[in-house]
């Protein structure tokens, strides 16, 4: 994956996302580094396999999440600018 994050549309294989359980964090207000820190502490309580949607409002931390959760060895599945305000970023936890 490119680790640039230009906020395009950014998929990454093929996973059928409709099965997997979906947890939501809203961290739109939230400046870096609030955004990862909360992100983090939400993928902790989540199982192997369950699918993060963030939605940030705050430029740098679109690029940051998705920096850090790739370091923490979680998958980043989409980083989507949804206006000119607000991205999506969907990650995948994987297994420790």
């Amino acid at each position: 994956m490119n680790s640039l994050y230009n906020f395009r549309d950014v998929e990454i294989g093929r996973c059928n996302l409709s099965e997997t359980k979906r947890r939501s964090l809203d961290l739109k207000g939230e400046v870096c580094p609030y955004t990862f820190v909360k992100s983090k502490l939400m993928m902790e309580q989540m199982t192997p396999g369950e699918i993060l949607e963030v939605i940030v409002d705050h430029g740098p931390a679109a690029k940051n999440i998705p920096k850090s959760m790739e370091m923490e060895g979680q998958e980043v599945l989409e980083v989507k600018e949804i206006n000119t305000s607000e991205w999506k970023i969907v990650l995948r936890k994987n297994s420790p």
